[in-house]
């Protein structure tokens, strides 16, 4: 089994985790890192690849720029462009997904990577893996990791304006994927119960099947703080290190670096409550004289440079350091390696009797919680979200309210004032969170859920190709292509159906190696029309309305929505359609020949095609206007036209474009037989395609419709 996760935000590689650089890299990073290591080690899996975002910015490490990561053996990193080169926050890729969505099918088909099933993490990662799902018909699992109804809820409440909260956070397109998923996805991974309550209040819930896997963390790094393995003799360098590093790090803050240490490592996210914590801290003199506060929030530079909420966080710190002067007694660090220093931190703090607080106001899950307790920390956690199913039932802690200063300052005192219920709660966690919480025992229930849908949908995936429909099963093999236009073309105008017949049987027993599609001026409906008054083979795919949309056979409606994305591109369509309105001779054609991309009219023998460019001055360098055989005018976004489409789909799909061929009879085909396709003119074409003749790729057919179409191909000996 081959397994595809898919994760677009934020920085992935094989090692040294840049966590709490910033608001996208937090525990996602860590839970999808491990999720694929894991999954790599188990003997049915044949290969985890990670799809994420290519990232080439100079403010940011070599490693994003590698299209392929090697991990280990089983487990690689593929890197996908979108967006551009610079590193982009979660907010700012929204529009870039249905990019993302070709090149990285280019990639998996160009590769050989087709999965048996796939994992999306977070809500735009849900949108890719949907719109692959439907390319590739192989079945997915999401994980939300966090959704965006809540989010909302909580910005709305910090008095942010609807309309703001939606333009800045994307709102609209995050619950269309987040609702997406939970009707597609076989089934949703949550890692606690009251998850699935969140997902309550989408159109969709009831669609759903959820699964609750918590996740696990890395032993081999968080381990009791009594094992100090860093003090034996085949310690690694890198233990080593952190050991010392994190140690340093904290005294040169601090007065007394003796005194328990009250820690907190999280993100300069406000919602992580951090003021909240100063503030329980900074008001009680008791809790002052017995321990010291060390916050790690995040990676940073110059603040001044940093994201606008991470900014206003760490100058909230500073701040209110200076409000409750804490200087001697509050540790702020810039630094820390995820890797190896965040597990001697926690360690350092056990070994000084401490704590670790999480007192976010809300926590999805809390993987820090299990990190601190298995290195032998007593917890102090929110309430609110996943601690509330952690802290019970490992008994590692103290839950209170995040806006409870008093329950806090209480819960603090408690632990740091009594040794043996630090020592009771210390313990206790170390052995229940290895009890419970295991990447291990994650993966044995997550492959049990996998193999069951993978049975009950009949074995989708590469492994099973015989079973999957025909479209996705040419669509992943075929090196060759013949695209051709159908009235004229296909179908004669004039009766003369010589050669019909020989052709459709030929197309019909094609093979995995050739995609048959159409390129019409019809809209899908009236395309699907004269393919069944005529009953032709069913295409592959049909690029319709001279060029505006593609879709992918004809049956479910399934639209390349990279190609519109790709055409949106300076399309003002009402400008450009008041414009032409004012042109005379010339009558719109009826609303089943219009479309967001497309502006269809008839001509009248008043029209002149030199007059209605002049007319268009400026506006003519946006669009592509296709006039044909005197009576159709065509107005599209600049890139649209079928040529440009048969270009777009042979480098989505690795098909040689001298694999291509294209027939055509008319003046909307001409763009077809540019490039290096060869091209096949039947005999009863429009006067617009003359200027072809002579053209060494260009066949051009003494025979009609079906029966040049057939010439044609012996002629390229295509068969």
């Amino acid at each position: 089994m081959r397994i595809l996760l898919c994760s677009i935000h934020g920085l992935f590689r094989g090692g040294a985790l840049e966590i709490g650089r910033d608001a996208d890299n937090g525990g996602q990073i860590i839970y999808v890192m491990e999720l694929a290591r894991t999954l790599s080690q188990r003997p049915e899996v044949d290969h985890v690849h990670l799809l994420t975002r290519l990232i080439d910015d100079p403010a940011l490490s070599d490693d994003y720029a590698q299209r392929i990561e090697k991990v280990n053996d089983k487990f690689d990193i593929r890197r996908v462009s979108c967006g551009g080169k610079r590193y982009l926050m979660k907010e700012s890729i929204w529009q870039h997904l249905d990019e993302f969505v070709t090149n990285a099918l280019t990639h998996i088909k160009s590769e050989n990577i087709f999965p048996d099933w796939m994992h999306s993490h977070y809500g735009d990662a849900a949108y890719v893996t949907a719109e692959l799902s439907a390319y590739l018909h192989v079945p997915f699992v999401h994980t939300a990791h966090s959704l965006g109804k809540p989010k909302l809820a909580k910005v709305l409440d910090s008095g942010m304006e609807e309309e703001e909260a939606y333009d800045r956070y994307q709102f609209e397109a995050r619950f269309e994927a987040e609702n997406r998923a939970l009707a597609d996805a076989e089934f949703i991974c949550t890692s606690t119960s009251m998850e699935i309550g969140q997902f309550s209040g989408y159109e969709h819930f009831d669609k759903s099947e959820f699964h609750v896997i918590p996740p696990g963390i890395d032993y081999r790094r968080f381990f009791p703080y009594y094992e100090d393995k860093a003090e034996q003799p085949d310690a690694s360098h890198e233990l080593k290190q952190a050991k010392h590093m994190a140690k340093e790090r904290m005294d040169r803050f601090l007065a007394d670096p003796g005194k328990p240490l009250i820690l907190a490592i999280c993100r300069p996210d406000r919602k992580k409550n951090i003021t909240g914590l100063i503030e329980a801290f900074g008001t009680d003199p008791q809790i002052q004289a017995m321990a010291n506060l060390a916050i790690f929030a995040g990676i940073r530079g110059d603040i001044a440079n940093m994201p606008n909420e991470a900014k206003e966080v760490l100058t909230e710190i500073l701040l209110l350091m200076d409000k409750h002067n804490l200087y001697g007694k509050l540790a702020i660090p810039k630094q820390h390696d995820s890797e190896w220093e965040v597990p001697e931190i926690y360690r350092l703090c056990a070994r000084q009797k401490g704590v670790f607080v999480n007192i976010a106001h809300h926590e999805p899950f809390g993987l820090t919680i299990l990190e601190a307790s298995a290195c032998g920390l007593p917890i102090v956690a929110t309430n609110n979200g996943g601690p509330n199913e952690i802290i019970p039932k490992c008994e590692n802690g103290i839950l209170v309210g995040p806006s409870d200063t008093p329950a806090i300052q209480a819960a603090l005192r408690e632990l740091l004032a009594d040794e043996d219920r630090w020592n009771e709660r210390s313990l206790t966690g170390v052995r229940k969170v290895d009890e419970h919480y295991s990447w291990e025992s994650h993966v044995d229930h997550y492959l049990k859920l996998v193999k069951a849908n993978r049975d009950d949908s009949e074995g989708w995936g590469i492994k099973n190709i015989a079973k999957l429909p025909t479209v996705q099963k040419r669509l992943r093999t075929a090196n060759k292509m013949i695209v051709s236009d159908i009235d004229g073309t296909l179908v004669s105008e004039t009766g003369d159906y010589s050669g019909l017949e020989e052709l459709k049987e030929l197309i019909a027993a094609r093979d995995n190696s050739f995609i048959f599609g159409i390129a019409t001026g019809r809209s899908l409906d009236l395309t699907r029309e004269v393919i069944e008054k005529h009953a032709l083979p069913q295409p592959d795919l049909a690029i319709a309305s001279v060029g505006s949309y593609v879709y992918y056979g004809l049956d479910h409606n399934l639209r390349d929505k990279g190609w519109e994305q790709h055409l949106a591109f300076r399309w003002d369509r009402n400008r450009i359609f008041e414009t032409i309105a004012r042109i005379p001779g010339l009558e719109p054609q009826e609303d089943a020949a219009q479309n967001p991309f497309k502006i269809s009219f008839f001509t009248d023998k008043s029209f002149s095609i030199d007059g209605f460019h002049a007319a268009l001055g400026p506006l003519l360098r946006r669009v592509n206007v296709i006039f044909s055989r005197n009576r159709f005018l065509d107005i599209l976004p600049k890139r649209a036209s079928k040529g440009r489409a048969i270009r777009y789909l042979c480098q989505k799909w690795s098909v040689p474009l001298r694999n291509v061929i294209v027939c055509g009879d008319s003046g909307n085909d001409l763009d077809m037989f540019t490039g290096s396709a060869r091209g096949i003119v039947v005999g009863n074409h429009a006067p617009e395609l003359e200027p072809l003749r002579g053209m060494r790729r260009v066949h051009f057919s003494t025979q009609p419709s079906a029966g040049g179409v057939l010439d044609g191909l012996r002629h390229f000996k295509f068969f």
